[in-house]
């Protein structure tokens, strides 16, 4: 089988907040979709590696910030390339601000917020699908939503040639030195399993 092609659906690039107590985090997901417009109803898939994934099975609760093509990839290293199990992504992260639910939303590249309250929660194994009422929501600009595509194109940098054999992300560009790349290996960065890495050769 050839996975490559699921490489050609389009996704977009969001950052999914939450908020438990008074500890804020936020994650890059991809995966958002308007399942119905009456009642108005979304779904998101969220990695159950991430933080905000079990802070949204806790409350209940998130908002989803729409990046526009004017992102920087700093906003990648600091919402994607790190756990809020470990950092505080917010600590110099200053460009937010609240909504009518407590949570913070990314005002800068940003061409909308939507905040949801979960109705259900699907297990997925790897990811939870998330359900969602649309409680709020706020459009800025008619700046183009950034695509998973042009990000690859245009916004993270090209990968360094490898010194050593091993495997390269073709998501974000980590690399795993050794071979073989173990079957049931996870990229500690971006969450994707082994079937998403490309062999190099020296």
């Amino acid at each position: 089988m050839d996975n490559s092609a699921l490489f050609k659906i389009g996704y977009g690039l969001y950052v999914l907040t939450a908020k438990d107590g008074s500890k804020d985090n936020g994650c890059i997901i991809n995966t958002v979709m308007q399942v119905t417009s009456s009642p108005l109803v979304i779904a998101l898939g969220v990695n159950k590696q991430n933080y905000t994934h079990d802070m949204i099975m806790k409350t209940k609760e998130f908002n989803v910030s729409v990046l526009n093509e004017k992102s920087q990839f700093s906003i990648f290293q600091n919402f994607g390339f790190q756990s809020g199990k470990d950092v505080d992504k917010f600590a110099d992260f200053k460009a937010v601000d609240r909504t009518e639910n407590g949570i913070l939303y990314i005002t800068e590249n940003t061409n909308a917020y939507i905040s949801g309250k979960v109705l259900e929660a699907i297990d997925f194994g790897t990811h939870t699908l998330f359900k969602a009422e649309v409680v709020d929501a706020k459009s800025f600009s008619g700046e183009e939503t950034l695509t998973y595509s042009y990000y690859q194109k245009h916004i993270k940098p090209a990968p360094k040639p490898a010194e050593k054999p091993g495997w390269r992300c073709k998501i974000c560009g980590y690399v795993y030195e050794g071979d073989p790349l173990p079957e049931d290996f996870v990229c500690p960065i971006c969450k994707h399993g082994a079937v998403d890495f490309e062999k190099i050769n020296i």
